[in-house]
């Protein structure tokens, strides 16, 4: 059975709060597709991307396939089978500078147990030996922080060297696991800072002119949320999907982000903006706006 992995929300928002208090387990992000591994009722390895189950005649960018051609996840599987192992399947998506011998690999993040409809995860001081008994690549702790704090988390950004060229900067960001805590939901969740989000909001509260009048709430919506960093990824998933980029994809490109904004950041928007009355016209317009801004080129 599919079992979607969690969302991993922004640091900062109400989903995570409190996470930083105990300690934290820090971990590179790094920039591919999302993936899982399991066995179904009948002893099959089966695969899924973030959304589905995938199947050899609609594969998420030749997972399944790789997968099924791994003795060491197979091998794994059949020994833990209640297991459920997620990963990010390394394939070309906005960030361009890892390391030629990194790219069509699986780095797992996180090991799950099979509860029912639902997963327990296991900590990292867990699944890594397991993991290393088969010789499985997994993306390794960058830092465990006791009551942490955002300048903290923020000064490990930069140390994310995990994959990357010599001298090509730093990762795509840092992923938070607090393997104690639950949100004020009940539900257990990570937290994420992707470094050009960080630099986005930072430019923003740094370097913008003041301006007089009351910005409309649509505008602080896009400002807050539709970030270069989620127009990247929604046109890299398009292109990893299709192959290649023609004028044709534009319209896929607008209402993908738009989409992605609402049903990832929704809720967020919500909170953050105290139950705010919204033209979703114009929240579409200037969406579309800030994609023509951000891809110049492709228009």
């Amino acid at each position: 059975m599919f079992i979607k992995y969690q969302h991993v929300e922004r640091f900062g928002t109400d989903e995570v709060d409190g996470i930083e208090l105990g300690t934290c387990h820090v971990f590179p992000k790094i920039d591919g597709t999302n993936g899982s591994v399991w066995l179904d009722e009948n002893g099959q390895v089966c695969a899924g991307s973030r959304n589905r189950e995938l199947s050899l005649d609609k594969d998420n960018a030749g997972f399944l396939d790789a997968i099924i051609k791994n003795p060491a996840v197979i091998g794994y599987l059949l020994k833990h089978p209640d297991h459920r192992i997620y990963g990010e399947w390394l394939v070309p998506h906005s960030l361009k500078t890892y390391r030629y011998d990194a790219w069509r690999k699986f780095y797992v993040f996180d090991v799950c147990v099979d509860s029912g409809d639902d997963v327990e995860y296991l900590p990292y001081s867990v699944y890594v030996p397991l993991l290393e008994e088969f010789a499985i690549d997994y993306i390794p702790l960058l830092a465990e922080v006791r009551n942490g704090s955002y300048d903290q988390f923020i000064g490990l950004l930069e140390k994310n060297q995990f994959l990357i060229k010599d001298g090509q900067g730093a990762g795509e960001g840092i992923v938070i696991k607090n393997y104690s805590y639950k949100n004020k939901y009940g539900r257990v969740t990570w937290a994420k800072i992707v470094r050009s989000e960080f630099r986005e909001i930072h430019s923003k509260t740094m370097g913008a002119p003041i301006v007089q009048g009351e910005k409309m709430v649509e505008q602080e919506i896009v400002d807050r949320f539709c970030t270069t960093a989620l127009i990247d990824k929604e046109y890299a998933k398009i292109v990893n999907e299709v192959g290649s980029w023609s004028s044709k994809m534009i319209p896929r490109l607008l209402n993908t982000v738009f989409y992605s904004l609402i049903q990832e950041d929704g809720w967020n928007i919500v909170k953050e903006f105290k139950m705010p009355k919204i033209n979703y016209k114009t929240l579409n317009h200037l969406v579309i706006e800030k994609i023509k801004t951000e891809k110049q080129g492709i228009f």
